[in-house]
Parts: C-alpha cells; structure tokens; sequence
C-alpha cells in the first residue's frame, strides 16, 4: 500500500471527462492482465463505458482543443529563460502527433464497436442489473465458453486499440495538468479549508494528498473562483462526519 493517498477534484467538465475516461482504461489493463471469465466481462463492461461516455459528449473536439490549449501554453515558454528547450520542443512533438493521431481518425470514436451487432447486444442488455446473465444473452456466454482465453484477450485488446489516439491524448494532458505544479503544505482549520481561485488562471484540477494511515478523507467542491475541502471521519457504517481537528496536508492546485 502506498504511504499516501491522493484525491483529485476536477474544475470543469472536460477534465472531469478526461478522468472518467483515465479510470475506464485503468480497468480495462487491470482486467487483461487475467484470462478468466470474469476479468474478460469486466474488461469488455468498462469499454462498453467508454462508448457511453463518447456518445454523451463531442470529446473528439475537447480533445482536439485541450492540446491545441496546452500546445500554446507551452510554446509561450520558449524564450523564457531557464527552460529546458530540448525538453519542450519533445513534448510539442508529442502534442502534435497526438493531435495529428485525432485528426487521421475520420470516423467517430469507437465506430467499429458502436455498428459490431454482438457488441450491441450486450451494450443493450448491460443497463438491466444482472442483464449480461447467461440466459439473457447466449451468443456472449458461448464466446466467453467456446473461445480460447488467449483469442478473447487478443479480440479485447483489438478492440481496445479503437481508442488508442484518445488514450494517447487524454493521458498525455492529464499528465501535464497533473505536473503543472507540486504539492505545498497546508493545514485545515477545525477539518475545513478554503481558497479563492484566480479567474484568469486556467486552474483545472484540485489535487489533496493525505497519508494513508490516518482516519479522515477529503471532500472536495469547488468552481472557477473558489474551492472548498471538508475532512471527514471515515465510518463505514454511517454518513461521515466533518472532524474539527487540525489536519496538515498537501495540496496542487493544477493550472496548465
């Protein structure tokens, strides 16, 4: 177990997507580094999240004008002295065969799967609880039964390749929002903690790092002008309750 837990809260929605999406690939990869039954229906429920999550949005676009965004923030720093130009001119090459990547993929994101009438099926049946079952979808509980564990990982992970360009850029912005600045100390009075945010700053995400052994979590709200952390007594047998102790943590307010 790591020696500290750090708890993100994202600013705007398009961040907040970009998580969403973060969390969904993490299971996919956790879920394929198995070969059961049960890893494989997980790993093909979290990409049959994914496609909701692109229907909901026009997220080819908000990708498209995230890195356009951070392109320009870091080519802004290119006379600034004390930069390490070697490095920037890597991560605008980066950027721009990201973006390069979204603009080849004419059709929509995840397409392939979308018209892929077995994958229907199931994305069909996933909203009832319980719809996946055996009875309910035969054609399913046959791949999971009749195919070679090896061929369903190689056919998971194929299909997982339609978001390639979209993972490329999605982790690639989190991780220079993420780094945009370090953690600083703060401490919360009687377990609350306040601050105003500076509109002209692009602040995108709240990060609050705690050590893993103490008893409390952070709950984190906030907007374009201001954010707010509530210290909570874990219980896991009732609603949490604000602690009115004096709680030291570190803090990242993200601006990229």
């Amino acid at each position: 177990m790591s020696e500290h837990i750090i708890f993100e809260q994202p600013l705007n929605e398009r961040i907040r997507t970009f998580l969403r999406l973060e969390f969904l690939f993490k299971r996919v990869d956790s879920a394929l580094t198995q070969q059961t039954e049960m890893h494989h229906r997980d790993a093909l429920d979290a990409m049959l999240n994914m496609l909701s999550v692109f229907e909901r949005s026009d997220l080819k676009q908000e990708l498209m004008k995230e890195i356009e965004r951070l392109s320009a923030n870091l080519t802004a720093l290119e006379n600034t002295p004390g930069v390490d130009t070697q490095a920037l001119e890597t991560l605008l090459s980066d950027l721009d065969q990201n973006l390069d990547a979204l603009h080849v993929q004419k059709s929509g994101i995840g397409q392939t799967l979308r018209e892929n009438e077995f994958l229907y099926s199931i994305r069909q049946r996933s909203s009832i609880p319980g719809g996946t079952c055996d009875f309910d979808l035969p054609a399913y509980h046959f791949w999971l039964q009749h195919t070679d564990a090896a061929i369903r990982t190689e056919q998971l992970r194929l299909w997982l390749n339609e978001f390639q360009s979209v993972r490329n850029a999605v982790d690639m912005s989190l991780r220079l929002i993420r780094s945009s600045i370090g953690f600083r100390p703060e401490v919360a009075k009687d377990g609350f903690f306040q601050r105003s945010l500076d509109s002209n700053q692009p602040y995108q995400l709240i990060r609050v790092e705690t050590p893993a052994s103490v008893t409390y979590f952070p709950e984190v709200s906030g907007g374009k002008h201001r954010f707010t952390i509530r210290f909570m007594q874990f219980d896991i047998s009732q609603r949490p309750q604000q602690t009115f102790e004096e709680i030291p943590f570190r803090l990242s307010c993200c601006a990229m």
